[in-house]
């Protein structure tokens, strides 16, 4: 099972590339990253190859771990309205989507209520 972590430090020049440095000093690959701002605070999920080592390296560097969900990752192709296509087969099994970015490879991250489920709805299980 893959977890998306989350971290969510202060809005302050630098903090992505403290993030991404422990987890690349711990030998820890990032796959998938998504960040914003808002609000004084970021909010940065990543997705990891090793989500022990992960949270280890991210706490030993004075990070938060706020959430360490199990998601679904799924290849998608590379193509217009794939996207599209893959979001509403989940919808219509009545699954809701909380978050979703893309990791290397053209590979969709799902965070939701139900991984198992969407895995399942995509053919990925």
């Amino acid at each position: 099972m893959r977890k998306d972590l989350v971290v969510i430090p202060d809005d302050k020049p630098g903090v992505l590339a403290d993030i991404a440095e422990a987890l690349g000093d711990a030998g820890v690959n990032i796959q998938a990253c998504s960040a914003f701002t808002g609000g004084g605070k970021g909010v940065v999920h990543v997705l990891v190859d090793n989500d022990q080592a992960g949270i280890a390296a991210l706490q030993d560097a004075g990070h938060t771990v706020h959430a360490a969900r199990d998601v679904a990752v799924v290849a998608i192709p590379d193509e217009p309205g794939s996207l599209a296509r893959y979001c509403r087969r989940i919808d219509a099994a009545g699954i809701n989507i909380e978050q979703a970015y893309f990791a290397n490879d053209n590979h969709l991250v799902i965070v939701s209520d139900d991984p198992d489920g969407v895995r399942s709805t995509l053919g990925q299980a």
